[in-house]
């Protein structure tokens, strides 16, 4: 089964910034829609930033508008969440998923294919 492998999270002081990068494993997914989601503990998996495989249109949770920015770069086959002046409630596992969707329910959590996640934690 196609799979995604998240790199690049870890521990950060609020105010802080992480780049988060996403690749496939074994396979190419710059034809897919990518979003990337996360999951505090006790919470639902929720949707963060998506960029779509049609035009490159991105989609961002309110919550992180302005602060997180997603990108791709399809000649490393990879897609990356770029998150600045982070808090601590952006703490959780963070996870991207890879689907045929073209632009619509971006952020909802039913993608295909996804990665095993990688942590996030913003603490002083």
């Amino acid at each position: 089964q196609a799979q995604l492998v998240e790199s690049g999270g870890g521990l950060v002081q609020p105010g802080g910034s992480l780049r988060l990068a996403c690749t496939p494993s074994g396979w190419n997914f710059n034809d897919y829609t990518i979003g990337w989601f996360r999951q505090a503990p006790g919470k639902m998996r929720e949707g963060v930033a998506a960029i779509s495989r049609v035009d490159g249109t991105t989609e961002y949770a309110g919550s992180v508008k302005g602060r997180f920015t997603i990108s791709r770069d399809n000649a490393k086959n990879t897609v990356y969440l770029e998150m600045k002046s982070l808090k601590s409630e952006d703490s959780g596992v963070y996870y991207c998923g890879a689907d045929l969707r073209a632009r619509s329910l971006l952020l909802h959590p039913t993608y295909r294919y996804w990665g095993q996640g990688t942590q996030v934690t913003v603490s002083s």
